[in-house]
């Protein structure tokens, strides 16, 4: 299994972040995951994973600030 990507928000224009981390996911197998670096907690995106995508994503911190966040993203379940 290979090493998941790595997106870092910090580096994509604001209006080009929620689009490119969607679009990452959708492109996603059930079981796959991509890692989301930013530079704040990322709780909004969280928030439009559950409106957008109910149940189909995975949202695992594996560090939680003050000065980087990552969260691992998984797709455990295909669009409905």
């Amino acid at each position: 299994m290979s090493e998941p990507v790595v997106i870092d928000a910090t580096a994509i224009e604001p209006k080009y972040r929620h689009p490119r981390i969607f679009e990452t996911f959708d492109n996603l197998s059930v079981g796959e995951s991509f890692l989301l670096l930013n530079d704040h907690d990322p709780k909004p995106l969280f928030y439009q994973f559950q409106m957008e995508r109910p149940g189909e994503a995975n949202w695992e911190p594996q560090e939680e600030g003050p000065e980087r966040w990552l969260i691992r993203i998984s797709k455990i379940a295909k669009e409905s």
